[in-house]
């Protein structure tokens, strides 16, 4: 594979794709279904829609095991789907379908890595077979139809569609057309024809040869696909299977005495008769109108990320160089009106682009939301604790990148909360709690930032047994009671710490929680936790919304320049003598609106030789990070201006205090200032 990521064969990229978005839809849709206890008809034709496609599009890319296990599925929520008054064992069946998605998502992930799909699902599949046998068995309803025998064969065939003709069979003509961008039509047009075999005693379709010729995609593109075909089921049934077709741009259905002149010739028919379009029923004009409104407005296409970096990467480089034509120094002290009126335009466009390219990236929390959804499902099962997961802010957005990197972390946080945090149902009951506990996972946006909120009801953490086990392992050195919960609780994000006597499957609230940490601050972000004991506990991750270009404050202290972003900054003044005061060990504090702020002098802080030296002659800014606030002390302010974040060289240890760099208008350098970090020294 190449750098890019993007050298697989398209249809192979195209597969994987849609498979891990429809066993991502299949488990979200499997969970709801099982917790309700309940299928309704939308969601038994989603999962079989599902199945359907994962089916086809495994046998066409020759995945057999994904193929077969797929199709004994199907079966299942067919015979489900045929039986409304079906008696149904929900907790077994979506264990099945859930083991049968686990299956299917590591096969995908083998290929993804050029691995064989190698794993045998034949297991899975007799499972699902004994359980579809004894389902029919409860229900005394025995299908006598083409589905039976091919539930109890675990080989996947494709089969013979040359049914017994029937009196009452209706013939259709039916014109697909995909949506533009969608690539290998010619596959998608088989998958219709196999989907259809089932369901017809005849089927025509023009291009003819769709997987063998090359000039059907064009053909399919230009004209659509015709397929003409009878049956004897209701064309609402026809309808449904059709308008399930992925990427479907257009879809036109007509019940027809004869097939057109085309499809007729493929037939052997001698004889062709022209219709005319006037003597066509009304019915008929109206069921095509209808049709063409419902067809499926589908406007997305996917792009791979290295792209999307690449075009970030670049929008921050012109960025850059904006800033270099329009701060040039040769131009300063000159009067030029028409320059400054382009440079502002300019300015304008090289924002609005940044946007787009930013609003490309980002993504709704939901579905990394919505995968806690299986971890709770389970864990609950197997600590034996009823859970609900409550989910508030899923439409948030956030960049790519942060969703990547967030994914994990909230997985830790709330395997913690299941496994350390809720009591024992019997412990809840004796606490005066409602037997059933509760995670609430939260998302708000706050200025430039992401709040991601992981809450529980449970049992809430101990602080004399957290300062007991840091002060054993040597992490603590002050008592107790100069101590804020806050700094105990911020304890059991140091590796290897745990408060778990016993260590079970998913470990106590510690282990882990240093990854939790470090994954956090490779973002930039931050972990707060919060807890009273009986009530539960609550850790707070503030993330910024992206990684790649923020709004700062540039200052100068001596010769150098900072970047303080501004989501960080509270104002800015120039202090009074009498304002700063200093304690007996020289630690300097200034008075503003009654209330005592540190002092950070950024030249001592990162031992710089300046002039300004003496409050009055230097500007304080105040800054906040999150509790804590406090003012740097700088030579003077530049201005504001948004900056390309640069990540700083691997080979310079990451200083406390400094996030990052950019590069100015006039080609130097600025350091971008890590607030927190400061704050923290």
């Amino acid at each position: 594979m190449s750098e890019d990521g993007i050298s697989r064969e398209p249809m192979l990229e195209m597969y994987l794709f849609e498979a891990t978005q429809l066993m991502e839809q299949l488990e979200e849709i499997s969970i709801e279904c099982e917790k309700n206890r309940r299928i309704g008809t939308e969601a038994i034709n989603e999962i079989f829609r599902i199945m359907h496609t994962i089916k086809s599009s495994s046998a066409m890319m020759l995945f057999n095991n994904i193929s077969v296990l797929a199709h004994s599925l199907e079966d299942l929520f067919y015979f489900i789907r045929e039986n409304k008054d079906v008696i149904i064992d929900f907790e077994n069946l979506f264990d099945l379908v859930l083991f049968g998605i686990d299956f299917i998502k590591g096969e995908v992930s083998k290929i993804e890595n050029d691995c064989n799909a190698d794993g045998s699902s034949e297991s899975l599949v007799l499972k699902s077979s004994s359980f579809l046998k004894k389902m029919k068995e409860v229900n005394n309803e025995i299908i006598k139809n083409d589905y039976t025998e091919k539930s109890q064969d675990s080989k996947y065939y494709i089969s013979s569609y040359q049914n017994p003709s029937k009196e009452d069979n209706q013939k259709y003509f039916a014109r697909i057309f995909y949506e533009d961008g969608c690539e290998m039509e010619n596959v998608r047009a088989y998958t219709v024809v196999h989907g259809l075999k089932d369901m017809v005693s005849e089927i025509y379709h023009i291009p003819e040869d769709i997987i063998e010729s090359n000039d059907s995609v064009e053909e399919i593109r230009k004209n659509g696909f015709l397929i003409g075909f009878a049956t004897s089921l209701e064309k609402e049934k026809i309808e449904e299977q059709l308008n399930g077709i992925i990427f479907l741009r257009e879809l036109e259905l007509l019940q027809v005495e004869e097939y057109p002149p085309e499809l007729k010739i493929l037939k052997g028919e001698k004889k062709i008769v022209l219709e005319d379009p006037t003597e066509r029923g009304s019915s008929n004009k109206g069921d095509q109108e209808h049709i063409a409104k419902s067809g499926k407005q589908q406007s997305i296409i996917s792009v791979n990320i290295s792209k999307l970096d690449m075009l970030l990467d670049l929008v921050g480089e012109i960025v850059i160089s904006e800033e270099m034509v329009t701060k040039n120094p040769e131009l300063e002290g000159l009067q030029l009106d028409n320059f400054n009126k382009a440079a502002r335009q300019l300015r304008k466009l090289t924002n609005e682009l940044q946007d787009v390219v930013m609003s490309i990236r980002m993504l709704p929390v939901s579905m990394t939301f919505h995968k806690m959804n299986r971890i709770v499902r389970d864990m609950s099962k197997k600590l034996n604790k009823e859970v609900e997961l409550e989910i508030i802010g899923e439409d948030t957005e956030v960049d790519k990148n942060i969703i990547d990197h967030i994914s994990d972390p909230l997985m830790h946080l709330v395997r913690n909360s299941l496994d350390h945090g809720l009591e024992e149902k019997e412990e809840r009951i004796a606490c005066g709690k409602p037997e059933i506990g509760k995670i609430t996972l939260e998302a708000k946006n706050a200025g430039g930032d992401v709040f991601i909120i992981v809450r529980d009801d449970g049992r809430g953490l101990h602080r004399t047994k957290i300062y007991e086990k840091a002060k054993l392992q040597g992490l603590v050195t002050k008592p107790a009671e100069e101590l804020t919960d806050k700094e105990i609780f911020a304890c059991i994000l140091l590796p290897g710490f745990s408060t778990n006597e016993s260590v079970t499957e998913y470990s106590g609230r510690g282990v882990g929680m240093d990854v939790v940490k470090k994954n956090i601050d490779s973002i930039g972000g931050a972990i707060f936790i919060e807890s009273v004991v009986g009530k539960g506990s609550t850790i707070s991750i503030k993330i910024p919304l992206t990684l790649a270009i923020i709004d700062g404050l540039e200052v100068a202290v001596g010769k150098s320049k900072y970047t303080i972003p501004i989501t960080s900054v509270r104002e800015s003044f120039k202090p009074k003598e009498n304002q700063v005061i200093a304690d007996s060990e020289g630690n300097e504090m200034i008075m503003i609106r009654g209330e005592a702020y540190p002092i950070y002098r950024l030249h001592r802080v990162f031992n710089i030789n300046t002039d300004v030296t003496t409050s009055a002659d230097g500007i304080m800014v105040m800054v906040e990070d999150n509790t804590k606030a406090a003012c740097l002390f700088v030579d003077s302010l530049i201005g504001e201006q948004q900056v390309v974040v640069k990540a700083l060289p691997t080979y310079i240890k990451k200083a406390k205090g400094i996030a990052g760099c950019t590069i100015l208008g006039d080609g130097n350098i600025s350091l971008i200032l890590d607030v927190s970090g400061i704050l923290d020294r």
